[in-house]
């Protein structure tokens, strides 16, 4: 979205190198091993997520969702990255810097899932870096927004471990899992990212 009529629009690269992984865009050949990750990862995903259409896991719909992905992408209103181990190439989760808004706004808003045999081991908070750092240094943003449901404490704690500030609560904020659920807003500026990375490298360096 392009408010008053300006923008900085500055495309990232397709391809983001983190700690140990990489993001990139999806692709048709990536049908086989999403299926079996989000199908194994369902019952740990649907309390989170808005609900599954009945052919979700089909090449059909896999085959709309890169359609869907390659035209946002074009028209910069969202950037969906699939979240790849270097070592062996295996996918881990997906991560979406989406809703974005351009002009004086300059902001977008972040979304991610990881299956579950990969959560909890730190992984999520390095492929949100690698694209933080690209949204602030590349794309020109000013903010970062992201929103958890109020009972998600392991969303919460990946959004303050990453700095993002909590900044409210919306009652009836999203439609997840067939119902809809009061969610924490929060965010995270250009200035709060910057002084975050910068502490992380002196601390690399001690």
């Amino acid at each position: 979205m392009n408010l008053f009529g300006f923008s900085r629009k500055k495309i990232p690269s397709s391809r983001m190198d983190g700690e140990g992984l990489y993001l990139r865009p999806a692709s048709m050949g990536d049908f086989d091993a999403w299926r079996l990750l989000r199908g194994e990862s369902r019952a740990f995903l649907t309390p989170w997520e808005p609900t599954w259409p009945l052919d979700d896991l089909t090449r059909t719909a896999f085959h709309r969702r890169i359609q869907r992905q390659d035209r946002e992408r074009v028209e910069d209103e969202a950037y969906a990255y699939m979240i790849f181990r270097t070592a062996d190439e295996a996918l881990l989760g997906g991560i979406t810097l989406g809703n974005m808004r351009r002009g004086v706004a300059q902001c977008g808003t972040l979304g991610y899932w990881m299956g579950e045999k990969y959560a909890g081991k730190g992984l999520m908070t390095k492929a949100a870096r690698a694209l933080l750092r690209h949204a602030f240094l590349e794309m020109g943003l000013h903010r970062v927004e992201a929103a958890c449901a109020t009972d998600n404490e392991r969303s919460r704690r990946l959004l303050e471990r990453l700095g993002f500030q909590r900044e409210g609560y919306a009652r009836a904020y999203l439609l997840i899992d067939g119902a809809w659920q009061d969610h924490l807003l929060f965010a995270m500026l250009e200035r709060d990212f910057l002084r975050e990375d910068n502490s992380e490298e002196r601390a690399s360096k001690v």
